[in-house]
């Protein structure tokens, strides 16, 4: 048998730590290294103390060790421009170049090219000056989508329900600059339940990953701010084959063929964040790299080796999936206050009495003692063969684990329950 494969994996979430957990379980991997990694991760991945934008000294350390594939996982680090780095340099790294990340980047870049390539979606318009945004929101029926037209650590989009929410999300946009100098996206609000279909992507060759659901909301029954996910499962039993392949067809490949067309042709994961409105499926919006928490409940599903799958997008050969039949589902522990403020270096014990799948969101480890370290601190797993038995075996996990300083949801996977 041939050597095994070095992979550097880039970030230090709940996303990482189960790339990191998938390219652990691949026969084609020996060492792995993840910059920034976690508490979590730590046991599966060498941790480097190196910042997911650092792109200089990511690339130099892939050199120095001989890394074979480089995986990002964070929007900040392709923002930063991590691939372009890399390329230049003559590295190996599964993930798009600055310009093609464009379609997350980018809210105008995104809606501009689904406009061109014919791919549906809700109408908008941009703009930069307050007074402008607010005439066009009080013009037209609420519910009001605004967004914030760059990244912005998945806080950048409002659904106001009021005139007055809308002026507080236009305010704090365009005239504070919350997230930065920038634009918003005024957008037609689309109704009906939320999907989430990731593609691993190379130029025009587009390999669907198994559709998941997130749940962005802080509190049982979809209540309370919106959060960066609070947890998520798959597969989604109501979007059935018709409606994946009619997502395939006519959104995710066209965006794939439209990036390449662009000049801008994209390597990494496509994320489409989409909803099943009366006319089919449309675009939310677009991602550049692996959905977080999705992520999370797609790669333990993943039965066919995932270090073939980055190599083949790489390399531009052709690559096949196969798929678990059993469903997976995630429910997050977040420290108390977030998505507002919270405070981290709470205690964490009993990980060692769950029995399934713990990824590590935001931890840290203190002389052996696991602490919290963010927002979202981790994602207790369940598999089973259906949804019932996945939420069963999760809530088990989550029983098991003891701290003061952690909530969660209760009804992950309640639209399919």
């Amino acid at each position: 048998m041939s050597e095994k494969n070095s992979v550097l994996v880039i970030g230090s979430g709940g996303r990482e730590h189960a790339i990191v957990d998938a390219l652990a379980r691949s026969n084609k991997v020996g060492k792995i290294y993840c910059a920034p990694g976690n508490a979590g991760i730590a046991r599966q991945a060498e941790c480097v103390n190196i910042k997911v934008d650092d792109v200089d000294a990511l690339a130099d350390f892939a050199k120095k060790n001989s890394i074979d594939l480089t995986v990002v996982g964070p929007e900040a680090s392709l923002a930063a421009g991590v691939a372009d780095v890399f390329h230049r340099e003559g590295l190996k790294i599964f993930g798009p170049t600055k310009g093609a990340a464009r379609i997350e980047s980018s809210k105008e870049f995104a809606k501009q090219l689904m406009h061109k390539y014919h791919i549906p979606t809700g109408d908008y318009r941009t703009f930069t000056d307050f007074n402008e945004a607010l005439a066009y929101v009080k013009e037209r029926p609420l519910p009001a989508v605004i967004k914030y037209d760059g990244l912005a650590a998945g806080k950048g989009v409002v659904v106001a329900e009021t005139y007055q929410e809308a002026e507080i999300a236009l305010s704090d946009m365009l005239l504070d600059a919350s997230f930065g100098e920038g634009k918003v996206i005024v957008e037609e609000f689309l109704e009906g339940p939320e999907f989430s279909f990731m593609c691993v992507v190379s130029g025009d060759r587009v390999y669907p990953l198994a559709i998941a659901q997130d749940h962005k909301r802080a509190f049982d029954g979809d209540k309370g701010p919106n959060t960066g996910g609070m947890g998520a499962y798959s597969p989604v039993p109501f979007i059935s084959e018709d409606i994946r392949m009619d997502a395939l067809r006519h959104i995710m490949i066209p965006a794939a063929e439209g990036l390449v067309a662009e000049g801008v042709p994209f390597v990494g994961v496509l994320y489409g964040g989409l909803i099943l409105t009366k006319d089919g499926p449309k675009v939310i919006e677009f991602n550049a790299r692996f959905g977080d928490p999705e992520t999370e409940v797609v790669l333990p599903r993943l039965e066919s080796d995932i270090y073939d799958l980055f190599e083949s997008a790489v390399e531009g050969w052709d690559c096949a999936t196969r798929w678990s039949k059993d469903a997976c589902l995630g429910v997050v522990l977040a420290a108390k206050g977030y998505p507002g403020k919270y405070e981290k270096g709470a205690e964490i014990k009993g990980l060692d009495k769950v029995e399934n799948r713990v990824y590590h969101m935001g931890t840290s480890d203190d002389a052996g003692r696991i602490l919290t370290a963010g927002g979202r601190v981790l994602m207790v797993t369940g598999m089973g063969p259906d949804l019932q038995a996945a939420h069963a075996q999760a809530m088990k996990g989550v029983e098991a684990i003891e701290c003061d300083n952690l909530f969660h949801r209760n009804d992950i996977g309640n639209q399919a329950l």
